[in-house]
């Protein structure tokens, strides 16, 4: 083992543009990401010891590895005015979230006091060990993974036995932490807390993790994290569980603003046709029969007309985020100069997703009317998270024909916006 790891931080790669579905992964209790879907994903809690092998190479050889992030780092970060964070502190339990107002340092407690935790939201956004990390997981569809939330807590720091509505990934990276799970059907909250935390919990398995260990839970587990040591960090790996009502309200609303692009419904409700009425309080049986001609027109039974709402609905980035522009934009043409050295990646808090051959990146088609080159840059930028350099003749044509289709230079649009970046930020 090269010494670079040895009393050092840990430092995590990102994931290879490439994942080997079929094959085994340390991360997955060398399971195959194929069989973890098949045998445990929304199925059954999997403990893996030495999920991240690095930890116990070095412990092996009598060193230790630090967490990738500090508590000082970690401390600093949640005292920024763009991050979401929440301080939780038991013997009484006490909630204190920090909104526009930054969280001073004097309101946080010292590491070496008790029984509290310090939730860090999206901390993929401000360090790119976390982006890598989360990197790890895209064998599950972007469309349901969110971002990754570090706990930092000194001893008996936790949040209490609660429960998620959604799938997530434990990564122990530093001090150790107990958990105890329940698969019970119980699920009822106590009313007179501040915290969702479960009125009668009976764990039924426990085990303490170390750094490298890893714990999946699915959906609605019951389980209960207690920090055994000062500076404890637990890495959580979230996911989105949008309701069918809200997708299809999406959906429905989406497809509602596109009918603007049919010019024939512009056209004006006529009744030549319509009779002397006795009851004029009824809705019009010509009015009936000409929405029903209309609706049938639509063809709302292919779910196709709601698929494309509901990708920009999902691609939409958390209402906090902040995208900050370049400070100094670069020209279109020193752009396109740039991506044939510099590889362009999506900023940590875009998301992109795919359908069929359309690419939405925060709400906005991207590709709708694009040029199939320009087109193409965007789906490798949604599977691969990259556009490596370009081409010489990808280059010429970008630069001769800048303006060939509406949204041909969308990538540079993005990048102008700070959705799109040439390098992460630590």
């Amino acid at each position: 083992m090269s010494s670079f790891y040895l009393s050092n931080a840990y430092q995590p790669p990102p994931a290879p543009e490439v994942l080997l579905l079929k094959q085994a992964w340390s991360l997955l209790g060398n399971l195959s990401p194929q069989v973890f879907m098949r045998d445990y994903w929304h199925k059954q809690p999997l403990l893996v010891r030495g999920a991240i092998p690095a930890f116990g190479q070095a412990k092996a050889l009598g060193q230790a590895l630090d967490s990738p992030l500090s508590a000082k780092t970690l401390l600093s970060m949640a005292c920024s005015s763009n991050c979401e964070a929440r301080l939780v502190q038991s013997k009484p339990w006490r909630l204190t979230e920090f909104g526009n107002t930054p969280l001073r340092r004097k309101d946080l407690p010292s590491l070496d006091q008790p029984n509290w935790t310090l939730l860090i939201q999206g901390v993929e956004a401000h360090h790119s060990a976390a982006a890598n990390i989360l990197s790890w997981f895209r064998f599950i569809p972007d469309a349901r993974l969110d971002d990754l939330m570090v706990s930092l807590a000194g001893k008996g720091g936790g949040v209490g036995p609660h429960f998620d509505s959604y799938d997530v990934f434990l990564v122990q990276m530093c001090g150790r932490r107990k958990w105890s799970i329940s698969s019970q059907s119980d699920l009822k909250l106590r009313a007179d807390l501040p915290l969702k935390i479960l009125q009668n919990f009976k764990a039924q398995q426990e085990w303490v993790l170390e750094p490298g260990d890893l714990l999946y839970l699915p959906p609605h587990t019951a389980h209960d994290g207690v920090a055994l040591d000062a500076g404890c960090q637990t890495w959580s790996v979230g996911f989105r569980a949008p309701s069918y009502r809200e997708l299809l309200q999406e959906g429905l609303w989406r497809l509602a603003e596109s009918l603007e692009d049919i010019p024939a419904l512009g056209a004006f409700y006529a009744d030549p046709q319509q009779s002397a009425t006795a009851h004029p309080e009824k809705l019009p049986q010509e009015l009936i029969k000409q929405l029903t001609k209309q609706l049938k027109s639509l063809d709302l039974n292919d779910i196709n007309q709601f698929l494309l709402g509901i990708s920009a609905h999902l691609s939409e980035p958390k209402p906090s985020a902040f995208f900050m522009r370049p400070a100094r934009p670069l020209s279109y043409a020193e752009f396109i100069r740039r991506l044939c050295t510099t590889p362009l990646r999506p900023h940590p808090l875009s998301r992109l997703i795919c359908h069929q051959r359309q690419v939405f990146c925060n709400g906005e088609n991207m590709t709708q009317t694009a040029t199939p080159l320009t087109q193409g840059l965007w789906q490798a930028l949604a599977a691969k998270q990259i556009i490596a350099p370009l081409t010489k003749e990808a280059k010429n044509y970008l630069l001769h024909r800048p303006n060939s289709g509406h949204l041909s230079n969308s990538i540079y649009s993005a990048y102008a916006a700070g959705w799109l970046i040439f390098e992460r930020f630590d």
